[in-house]
């Protein structure tokens, strides 16, 4: 079972994104995703910058995948979008149907957003050109086992395993009308929040995480403690989400317990300090998905 580093779905400098992947670079992880996948007016880095990382990663002996902007809203990003599928070296990953038709004929990975619930939706993105997919955020291990079971077409299985859930996306910027202020003069407030910000109910219990256009889950989304059971299903692949402090340790835990060096026990007790919020897998389990039940 492999490790793939998802997309960095924050506000991070120019600085901060470049040394983050250098770090990764002699990280534990075989797979790494990159590019802006939330909002097209983060241009601390442009899709050339995001080229010379990948190239620099590539050399290093990563699998580079270069992934989509999830919400198209204007003629820029389309363009950047058929930037992104034209590009002859790196696999794209795909996450909306319009980038599915930008990659037709090529190999592709489907990304977390496409909702592929059944085996006949992923069997039409298989037969164009997808080899790997990554499943839904809110899918659990036993609609996962249905699908792969019934499948009868070679495809990756990768699932999202580490991390904020991106839960909704939408056309306003929440982290901007947090400070009044317009979308379009958002002023990159959200470069504040290198974690996202915070939503708390009354009771002053997390609930919520605002990044940009995009709302996420305030607990973190932990399968440290289920990889035997993913393995046993038919996972290939383990995807961690970056965070602003201590990914590459984070990173090396999974792979320990993948690898057999570390307890689960032992692993949990030293990842948990490393998250920045409480751990919770309900949607794995078919329950709710802020519920943390017991390996």
């Amino acid at each position: 079972m492999k490790i793939a580093l998802g997309p960095i779905q924050y506000y991070w400098s120019r600085n901060e994104v470049v040394t983050f992947y250098g770090k990764m670079a002699e990280s534990a992880a075989q797979i790494v995703y990159l590019g802006e996948t939330v909002c097209s007016r983060r241009h601390e880095l442009r899709l050339p910058d995001w080229l010379d990382i990948a190239k620099d990663l590539k050399a290093c002996g990563k699998e580079v995948v270069l992934s989509t902007q999830t919400l198209l809203e204007a003629e820029s990003d389309l363009k950047t979008l058929r930037k992104i599928a034209a590009n002859e070296t790196f696999t794209v990953e795909a996450n909306d149907m319009g980038a599915v038709h930008c990659l037709q004929g090529q190999n592709f990975v489907a990304g977390p957003f496409l909702n592929l619930f059944s085996t006949p939706s992923l069997e039409l993105l298989v037969k164009q050109g997808a080899m790997r997919w990554v499943m839904p955020l809110e899918m659990g291990q036993a609609g996962l086992a249905s699908i792969l079971a019934d499948k009868q077409f070679p495809v990756e299985t990768e699932v999202f395993a580490y991390g904020r859930l991106p839960l909704a996306f939408s056309a306003r910027c929440f982290t901007a009308r947090n400070r009044n202020l317009p979308k379009d003069n958002c002023q990159y407030v959200c470069m504040e929040h290198p974690d996202g910000l915070m939503m708390k109910t009354r009771e002053s219990q997390p609930f919520l995480v605002l990044n940009g256009i995009q709302t996420q889950s305030a607990l973190v989304y932990n399968l440290l403690a289920e990889l035997d059971g993913m393995r046993e299903t038919g996972v290939d692949i383990v995807r961690i989400s970056p965070q602003w402090r201590d990914t590459d340790r984070i990173v090396e835990l999974y792979d320990a317990v993948i690898n057999h060096r570390m307890s689960v026990a032992d692993a949990m007790a030293q990842i948990e300090p490393l998250m920045p919020e409480k751990g919770c897998n309900g949607y794995w389990h078919g329950k709710p998905g802020l519920e943390q039940v017991a390996a």
